[in-house]
């Protein structure tokens, strides 16, 4: 297998710490440049159309795009520990987290990053009101996450799952996206600290 990785950035980051939470070695790793707009390049493009990162791709030449697709992947080959839940009740209460996660703040931070840094200039036909409306409903995400985890260590309970490596990597990105995290998210500093502490945040 290899694995077309984009650094720093989110989504890549979540498949590598994906990846270390499971005790996996990652595939060879095939560094894309994002800067340099390698994902844009013709080859890249037959691999995934949709010129995003990361892509896995198998020994037979199946490119697996998509991050939560190549972390379901992974899981069905290594089930253990599990990380989308080991029963139907925590695969669905994992399945609603990363979803409400990924679709809430995660999204918004990217949105605010992708139309508002000016590093983005050049790759994005930036809207700056959309970045603006999306800064906006990050606190409504960040309470959803915070009420949650003021009664769970983790977002499904007790134990980490991929929710909260989304809900995790959403908080990094809110640093380069100058959003700043309120003091008063007690419980998600709480957590997100107990995260970045763990060996596979320096995936």
């Amino acid at each position: 297998m290899k694995l077309y990785d984009g650094g720093r950035a989110p989504n890549p980051r979540r498949v590598r710490i994906f990846f270390a939470e499971k005790g996996v070695a990652l595939p060879e790793i095939v560094p894309i440049d994002i800067a340099k707009k390698e994902h844009k390049s013709e080859a890249f493009t037959k691999l995934n159309p949709a010129q995003r990162l990361p892509v896995l791709v198998l020994d037979d030449g199946t490119a697996i795009a998509e991050t939560i697709a190549i972390c379901r992947y992974v899981e069905s080959l290594y089930p253990h520990p599990p990380l989308f839940g080991r029963d139907a009740r925590e695969q669905a209460l994992v399945e609603m987290w990363n979803r409400r996660t990924e679709l809430g703040l995660f999204a918004s931070v990217t949105a605010v990053f992708r139309h508002s840094h000016p590093s983005m200039a050049e790759l994005e036909d930036q809207v700056p009101e959309w970045a603006e409306a999306n800064r906006e409903l990050i606190d409504d995400h960040l309470w959803i996450l915070e009420l949650q985890l003021a009664g769970n260590p983790y977002l499904c309970g007790e134990a980490l799952t991929v929710a909260d490596i989304t809900a995790g990597i959403a908080i990094d990105f809110m640093k380069p996206s100058r959003i700043p995290l309120p003091e008063d998210f007690v419980h998600i500093r709480r957590w997100h600290g107990e995260l970045s502490a763990r060996p596979s945040w320096k995936a």
